[in-house]
């Protein structure tokens, strides 16, 4: 298992966790994690690689061992935000930028926002959001000021081994040495027992719509290529409600895209398949 270091950067008020896989005068890569995960998630990834790359994943802020957030929710502005003076402090050429899920939908944003600042562009099964209608604000906004007075708790377990447990019982594919490894990155102990390191703000429903005109608009401005990855076993296109039509005209928004499946693997696909997962992106960039 490559060993990774912990740098640790001031970022917009939040002491920010960069978890960094060095290889001194390698190309860089930039790896960003998804919803309530972690940046050590991408360990089986970087082990998977073939050639030398000087490897850098944060935890984006309200995960892992970066600062929680001081806003009673997490929105894409902050992230990008949070990206942008990241990457000027882990790169001033071009990044070559690999995002999963949430990671995936932020890296994306932020190269239609900042086309000039990214090189490369890998978005794994990050497919946006469900699109929304203007309608739909009242009661938005009124199930965030519901979810504000009985703020969010996460589940506390009574061992690691528990949370390993309940990890390969949401995936099949995820064997039990990548469980383990996985709880100890994910949680800590507390009270006798262990607690997931998120910020459980997380679960709060954003109260601003998402605006899918707005976000295309974004992805029409990418100049970077772009590789697209989804698994094959994934839900989460039936979970957004997305249809094939409209999954093939999100691709579409990027003028320069390759598309490629990764079987026998779900939304976690860089843990189901790293081998494959790295194999693409390595052979892309």
């Amino acid at each position: 298992m490559r060993n990774s270091e912990s740098l640790f950067l001031e970022i917009r008020g939040l002491r920010y966790h960069v978890r960094r896989w060095p290889r001194a005068g390698a190309p860089k890569i930039v790896l960003l994690h998804g919803w309530m995960d972690v940046s050590a998630s991408f360990q089986f990834l970087v082990d998977a690689l073939r050639k030398d790359w000087d490897v850098y994943a944060p935890d984006w802020r309200g995960y892992g061992l970066t600062d929680w957030g001081k806003a009673d929710c997490y929105w894409f502005p902050d992230y990008i935000a949070d990206l942008d003076l990241l990457l000027q402090n882990i790169e001033e050429k071009p990044v070559n930028l690999v995002g999963h899920s949430l990671g995936g939908n932020v890296a994306a944003l932020y190269a239609g926002i900042r086309p000039a600042r990214v090189a490369k562009l890998v978005n794994l099964e990050g497919f946006g959001m469900q699109a929304t209608r203007p309608e739909q604000a009242p009661k938005r906004y009124a199930r965030w000021l519901d979810e504000l007075r009985e703020p969010s708790q996460l589940r506390p377990y009574a061992s690691f081994a528990e949370v390993a447990d309940r990890l390969q019982k949401n995936n099949s594919r995820l064997s039990r040495e990548k469980a383990d490894f996985l709880v100890r990155h994910w949680g800590r102990e507390e009270g006798g027992g262990v607690v997931l390191r998120g910020d459980p703000a997380h679960k709060i429903v954003n109260p601003v719509l998402y605006r899918y005109e707005e976000v295309r608009a974004c992805w029409q401005q990418v100049a970077a290529p772009v590789l697209w990855v989804d698994a094959a076993g994934s839900d989460v296109m039936k979970r957004l409600g997305l249809s094939e039509s409209q999954h093939a005209e999100r691709r579409a928004a990027f003028a320069n895209l390759k598309f490629v499946t990764i079987q026998d693997a779900g939304h976690m696909l860089h843990h189901d398949q790293p081998e494959a997962v790295a194999g693409v992106i390595e052979d892309f960039i």
